[in-house]
């Protein structure tokens, strides 16, 4: 993923129904609970962890029991006291109490409760990268003179680790967004530890490429394991018997089409807020629905030029939602004008967004009727609901919509299948179109020709079009 571009934009829901979601997460409230019964006797070890000897208290105080119960209790504390829920009194006695912040919790804002969110985030995020490190001996022998830990020496690299979560969440977030957001299919683990892996260009992936990604898949499945509990995603692990399947050469070949037993795993809507929330902290420019409502017409339109139909739909019924329909047309009409290159799609989504806008945007419209940029979508849009008295287009107008239209198919989808439908159909219903078509005086001229002569299969049309835009720019000097 690069920073140079903007990433598609992501539907949040309210902060206020984002934080009832992480006051439920399982680590959270766990977190708040041992927060709430830190007392005088409880003591930690330098780090600020549990000392082993209060583990079974915690445990029992969260309700836990079995052979992972003091670990759960350990993972809830250390977020307990990374987030800031309970402090070190005496750092030599190894004493703590509640902080303050605790209250945030229960007192605070949804805004507050998300910032002491994030920090769990963090927190399970730093000991996902962490790997197995195995024998204790191991880590032991690794220490150095100066008492810091060779991290050569144990074949872990941290920020490589580091990196790769990011890169696999990057991807995860993209691929929730492609899907419109969370609710959607679930994303394969395979697949996932792909998209990072196996180069775009690579046909069949060879054996080591292969052997990569299943490394890839079970280190995810142990990431994805840890990262549930903090509410970050739903996770449907591997299937145990897949790790026994792989070692037993005699075992059953695997059903390929059986993807769940593989793992699946799908961002939750607070996973969604929490890792937007890094990546504009790491600078990249990640858009939500609704950053627009509060600025000018303008930059709704220009802001929407790299947004998904539904997702430019919804940004722009938030926006309409907080104006007068009369005074919204107007300023839309307004920063639709223009004859430069993103002029064609600026109208293109001001005809969008008048399109939810009631009959009490028709003065509006009439107001433009004359308006040589606008007044063809004016016309469509007062025809559209069912308006009386519009004046008839001239051919000057007509073509020049055409080729308004066009420009801004082309800016929004490129060589899409649907603008090749709209290039067949133009050509179809005007016998002569070319032959008018390139003296249309619209700065995109040329470049729409020479798009229809790309798009039409009929070649002896295609040549039409190719030799029209050759016209269109000996016309205009081009």
């Amino acid at each position: 993923m690069s920073d140079s571009s903007p990433l598609p934009p992501v539907r949040l829901p309210p902060e206020a129904e984002l934080a009832r979601d992480a006051l439920s997460t399982p680590l959270l409230s766990r977190a708040a609970r041992l927060a709430r019964w830190a007392g005088p006797e409880t003591r930690v070890e330098a780090g600020g962890g549990l000392v082993d000897e209060q583990l079974p208290a915690a445990a029992e105080v969260l309700g836990l029991s079995g052979d992972e119960a003091a670990a759960h209790a350990s993972e809830a504390w250390r977020v307990a006291f990374e987030t800031g829920l309970v402090e070190i009194v005496d750092e030599k006695a190894g004493t703590v109490t509640t902080s303050e912040d605790l209250a945030l919790l229960t007192t605070g804002s949804p805004h507050d409760v998300l910032s002491v969110w994030l920090g769990a985030l963090e927190t399970v995020l730093a000991d996902a990268s962490v790997p197995d490190l195995g024998d204790l001996d191991d880590l032991v022998d690794a220490v150095d003179s100066g008492g810091e830990v060779d991290f050569s020496s144990l074949d872990w690299d941290p920020e490589a680790e580091a990196e790769f979560l990011d890169g696999v969440l990057g991807n995860l977030y993209l691929l929730t967004l492609a899907g419109n957001g969370p609710g959607d299919v679930p994303v394969p683990l395979p697949a996932l530890a792909a998209s990072l892996i196996v180069p775009g260009d690579m046909g069949e992936p060879t054996n080591d490429v292969l052997e990569q990604v299943s490394d890839a898949m079970m280190r995810l499945d142990d990431q994805f394991r840890l990262l549930e509990p903090v509410g970050l995603v739903q996770y449907e692990p591997v299937d145990e018997a897949l790790m026994a399947d792989a070692e037993d050469e005699s075992a059953t070949p695997l059903d390929d089409t059986d993807v769940s037993r593989y793992g699946l795993v799908r961002l939750t809507p607070l996973g969604l807020y929490g890792l937007r929330t890094r990546l504009l902290a790491a600078g990249f420019e990640a858009p939500a629905v609704g950053d627009l409502v509060d600025k000018g017409a303008d930059a709704l339109l220009d802001g929407t030029a790299t947004f998904s139909p539904t997702a430019a739909q919804a940004e722009t019924e938030q926006w309409l939602a907080r104006r007068d329909p009369l005074a919204a047309a107007r300023e839309l009409l307004a920063a639709a004008r223009g004859l430069d290159a993103g002029g064609p799609l600026r109208r293109l989504l001001c005809q969008q967004a008048l399109s939810l806008v009631g009959t009490e945007a028709e003065p509006a419209l009439r107001e433009v009727l004359d308006d040589p940029e606008l007044g063809g979508l004016a016309r469509v849009w007062l025809a559209e609901h069912g308006a009386s008295d519009v004046p008839p287009p001239s051919e000057d107008l007509v073509f020049w919509l055409t080729v308004d239209t066009v420009a801004a198919q082309l800016a929004a989808e490129g060589n899409s299948d649907e603008l090749r439908d709209l290039v067949e159909g133009l050509a179809q219903q005007h016998g002569g179109f070319f032959a008018a078509a390139w003296r249309v005086d619209h700065p995109a001229t040329a470049d729409v020709l020479e798009a229809m002569g790309r798009l039409h299969p009929d070649k002896r049309i295609a040549k039409e079009a190719r030799k029209a835009a050759f016209k269109a720019r000996s016309q205009h000097g081009g």
